[in-house]
């Protein structure tokens, strides 16, 4: 999942986006909200945490230009400022959430998750997809009932397919979410993938010719 981080503060957006990678995110940092807004114009993100307190243009700016221009990423809105009419602005400007300074970064990352699932029509952690089990919280997998060993990168890809909701992704966008470029080109991508249907069985990822990559037989939870 590739994740926009927005917030001036060097410290705090270190410190977060060093728990956010940790999570399995991919991150990508700005500073000011006049870059932030020319990314998520630009740019896809699954999901972006925009602080409102910005230089060169605020939060709540850039939040509503993104929503007038049709940009549906969900949006969590960071904030020293804490108080009901502040919150109203942002849900009404288009935030999808709001979390007030100070706040544990698990808290971030729940709320993160939990907007990532109904974003991709899911209520739960658990996505089946066949013989396949992952839990998308716990970052772990089963086939058949049995733990499946995966590397970060490719517990990754399954996490972006599940969140795809049966869209198929192409190599290129694999590659931008998971590296935050398309520097893991088509051929790279598929190697990835028969590493995974040798670990999971050929039919869990499915290619669509012409489309690109798709779990097979997916039933959220």
């Amino acid at each position: 999942m590739r994740v926009l981080l927005v917030e001036d503060d060097l410290v705090i957006s270190r410190a977060l986006a060093s728990h956010l990678e940790a999570a399995g995110f991919r991150v990508e940092c700005c500073s000011d909200g006049q870059t932030a807004w020319t990314k998520g114009h630009d740019e896809d993100f699954d999901a972006v945490i925009l602080d409102l307190g910005l230089p060169r243009l605020d939060g709540l700016s850039v939040l509503k230009r993104w929503r007038q221009e049709g940009r549906a990423m969900p949006v969590i809105i960071l904030s020293a400022r804490g108080s009901w009419a502040e919150k109203v602005d942002g849900i009404e400007a288009g935030g999808d959430d709001y979390l007030a300074k100070p706040f544990e970064p698990a808290e971030l990352i729940a709320r993160l998750r939990g907007l990532l699932r109904r974003a991709a029509g899911r209520t739960g952690n658990v996505v089946t997809a066949g013989r396949l089990s992952l839990d998308l919280f716990r970052a772990t997998a089963q086939y058949d009932g049995a733990a499946v060993r995966l590397s970060p990168l490719e517990f990754r890809l399954l996490d972006l397919l599940a969140n795809a909701a049966g869209r198929p992704l192409s190599a290129g966008e694999i590659g931008e979410h998971l590296h935050g470029s398309d520097v893991l080109d088509a051929n790279a991508v598929e190697a990835l993938v028969a590493r995974l249907r040798r670990k999971t069985g050929p039919d869990v990822i499915e290619t669509r010719r012409g489309f690109g990559y798709v779990l097979g037989g997916l039933t959220p939870t």
